[in-house]
């Protein structure tokens, strides 16, 4: 019988040819500021001592490491449990959950608010549950929202990343074609789905411009502030920042970034809700998110919103970028995600290696997670970074890009 076998090691020589092979890399523990690095060697996963400063980490606010996160992850791992035990709709519901839920309600201005396991099932639950005709997606959306638009069997229309203008001229290209076949487009559910910070490019996204595009055109919004949620007004996203509550149908996001823990939501009227309870198979099929990573989450949220931290981190973005840019490295976005571009995907490389023999730590990003010709470092100061690490990192890039001959 013929072999009818995956060739695992020929992908993985294709990859490793064309530097593309990523790998794990274990580390000891995740600290406000940085890292302890790669494994000494042995048997046994033994760390050893080398600190590095992270400038990479999704946890903006850095509180992974405070102690009143992690007070709140361990009463309620003795209160609770350490997990749910069952999906939600068994016996996986907790008041664990429901205080998180209520505070994101709270905090993005909806009647109510439902906690996934993680974003990417937030993300893929939600679409696939509202089972729409036709999804106008941003052509740099996240993965999971790509995938949520596949699963859905809905007719899928991209358009140029950022651009209101693209949407439109889709929206009225799709208007016409329905009339052309004879059909009314009020017949059909029309869905934009865009993320609100894009992770690579640090993009903020027209939001204002894309709600009165699906005004027009009779469509709902939905917007993934994964990268935005506990980071701007009151806490809340860019949403918030430029106050669409009313004009947003569908808020997402995820609680394994500015808020420190894991796992996603889903925010919006009570009906988006309960119909999501009932039709997101990622919800219904899946266990309930961990009790400690949900009391985490509402810690995390409180202080977001209660503190100076958010300040202390749109700080440290300005002076990181005023400071790339004057040595005269090109940084796009407009957001606390500073990609420095770099273009060549082997000077990329070599740069990041550069920073890290300097104690900093920002892995270069490059094909096929971004375009061909745009490899960059994806550089991200965390609100506990103090001055010092600001420069040490500002440092690190001025001595690595002249020794790799991209300053």
């Amino acid at each position: 019988m013929a072999d009818r076998g995956f060739d695992l090691e020929e992908r993985l020589e294709t990859l490793e040819e064309n530097d593309l092979k990523r790998s794990l890399s274990p580390v000891d523990r995740v600290a406000e500021r940085g890292y302890f690095a790669e494994p000494s060697g042995g048997d046994l996963p033994v760390l050893d001592s080398a600190e590095a400063l992270v400038f990479a980490s999704n946890n903006y606010l850095g509180l992974t490491d405070d102690q009143r996160v992690q007070d709140a992850a361990r009463q309620a791992a003795a209160t609770v449990g350490t997990g749910a035990g069952a999906s939600r709709l068994v016996t996986g519901d907790t008041m664990v959950h429901r205080d998180l839920e209520r505070l994101l309600a709270e905090t993005k201005g909806t009647e109510r608010a439902l906690a996934f396991s993680s974003g990417y099932a937030a993300n893929v639950g939600t679409i696939t549950a509202l089972e729409p005709d036709v999804v106008f997606s941003d052509k740099l959306n996240h993965a999971s929202i790509i995938d949520g638009c596949r699963l859905s069997g809905a007719e899928t229309v991209v358009y140029d990343h950022c651009d209101a203008a693209s949407l439109r001229s889709k929206l009225a290209e799709r208007t016409d074609q329905a009339r052309r076949d004879g059909r009314d487009p009020a017949d059909e559910a029309w869905l934009i789905v865009t993320d609100s910070v894009f992770s690579m490019d640090g993009t903020v996204a027209p939001l204002t411009a894309i709600c009165d595009a699906a005004e027009e055109y009779g469509a709902w919004v939905m917007v993934d502030e994964a990268h935005a949620t506990g980071l701007y007004a009151n806490g809340g996203g860019v949403v918030q920042a430029e106050g669409l509550e009313d004009r947003v149908q569908i808020q997402l996001g995820t609680l394994s970034k500015a808020l420190a823990s894991q796992g996603g939501y889903v925010a919006g009227s009570t009906e988006l809700i309960e119909l999501l309870i009932n039709d997101a198979r990622s919800f219904v099929f899946s266990t309930g998110l961990a009790p400690p990573a949900a009391a985490a989450a509402s810690e995390a949220l409180h202080i977001a919103r209660h503190s100076d931290v958010r300040e202390r981190l749109w700080e440290n973005v300005a002076h990181l970028r005023d400071g790339l840019e004057s040595m005269g490295f090109e940084v796009l976005g407009s957001s606390q995600i500073l990609p420095v571009l770099v273009g060549d995907r082997q000077d990329a490389l070599a740069l990041a290696d550069g920073i890290r023999e300097r104690d900093v730590v920002a892995p270069a990003i490059r094909p096929p997670t971004v375009p061909e010709g745009t490899s960059r470092i994806r550089v991200v100061p965390m609100a506990t970074h103090d001055q010092d690490d600001v420069i040490g990192c500002l440092e690190a890039f001025r001595a690595a890009g002249e020794e790799v001959g991209v300053l």
